[in-house]
């Protein structure tokens, strides 16, 4: 269970709901204005300079659009790009965020994410910190809206419109080509299966399913009745998925582990040598990257026509 935290931590909680799509920001002069993911007004003077990140997708995207520079903080689990690691490390995760540290950067803004939590966000306004806290997408749609959103904040406008017009030339180019095919492999995606039994599995109304579905293909976990829920072994074998990917790889679990779990070698994607250990933060982190995770994903289910 410990993996499947740490998975949907570092992934900010797909589930999450993206509350009212990210607010377009409108600069007036040097000053800017904006309404968060809380529904709170955030005003800046101009644009931050000194920026503290509390979640790794926002610091991933601040990099993504040139604002790397600006960004002198950042929470424990901020582990990409590399450069990232040079900045002071504030704690978040399973430990606490280190205050001190967060005031005595005299940051201009704090950009907080869907792992935190409103009580945060407010003890650190109580504190004099000005911050943004930037809701969960759901859609890819939502994940370009942050990405502008960052950049309105960071005075890097041109380069995050720039970098979602060649995200998004992407994403039409997998759906050009998938356009019209009907054979959808249907695909079992592993978060957690600490209880082999009961494997934790993505279900409906996540980034997950929607990625997959995005990429010609079919999310057995989308039937469960919870979006983030456990599949029977039973279940499993009757769904018999086309396909077996492994978001756990990152915990040591390989193909041939799974072909040594008990009942696991009567499933089809594992006689036939389709389970695959898959880099989670391709879907789990919304960013750029996640584009990265829809062409593979392609690239797997539909091998013939992504080589």
């Amino acid at each position: 269970m410990k993996k499947l935290i740490l998975l949907t931590t570092t992934s900010l909680i797909i589930s999450a709901a993206f509350s009212a799509c990210t607010p377009a920001a409108v600069a007036v002069n040097t000053e800017i204005s904006v309404v968060d993911g809380l529904d709170k007004q955030v005003t800046l003077d101009q644009p931050a300079e000194k920026i503290v990140t509390l979640s790794p997708p926002i610091t991933e995207m601040l990099y993504a659009i040139g604002a790397g520079d600006q960004v002198v903080a950042r929470d424990s689990f901020s582990d990409y790009p590399e450069a990232a690691l040079s900045l002071p490390d504030i704690g978040g995760g399973f430990a606490e965020y280190d205050l001190e540290t967060i005031i005595s950067l005299k940051p201009d803004l704090v950009i907080a994410g869907g792992i935190n939590t409103a009580e945060l966000v407010q003890s650190l306004e109580d504190m004099g910190l000005t911050v943004y806290y930037l809701a969960n997408p759901s859609d890819l749609e939502g994940t370009f809206a942050s990405i502008e959103t960052l950049g309105v904040l960071s005075d890097h406008e041109n380069q995050a419109k720039e970098l979602v017009s060649g995200l998004r030339s992407r994403v039409d180019a997998v759906s050009t080509i998938l356009e019209g095919v009907e054979e959808k492999p249907t695909v079992y995606y592993e978060l957690d299966a600490t209880d082999a039994a009961k494997p934790y599995t993505p279900g409906p109304n996540t980034f997950y399913t929607s990625m997959i579905e995005m990429a010609g293909g079919e999310n057995v976990g989308e039937k469960l009745e919870f979006e983030w829920a456990q599949i029977s072994l039973e279940q499993l074998l009757i769904e018999d998925p086309d396909h077996i990917l492994l978001g756990d790889a990152m915990w040591g679990i390989t193909p041939e582990s799974v072909a040594e779990r008990a009942g696991w070698g009567s499933l089809t994607a594992v006689a036939n040598g389709s389970v695959l250990p898959f880099d989670d933060n391709l879907i789990a982190r919304i960013g750029p990257r996640q584009v990265d995770g829809l062409e593979a994903l392609a690239k797997i289910l539909h091998p013939d026509l992504f080589k």
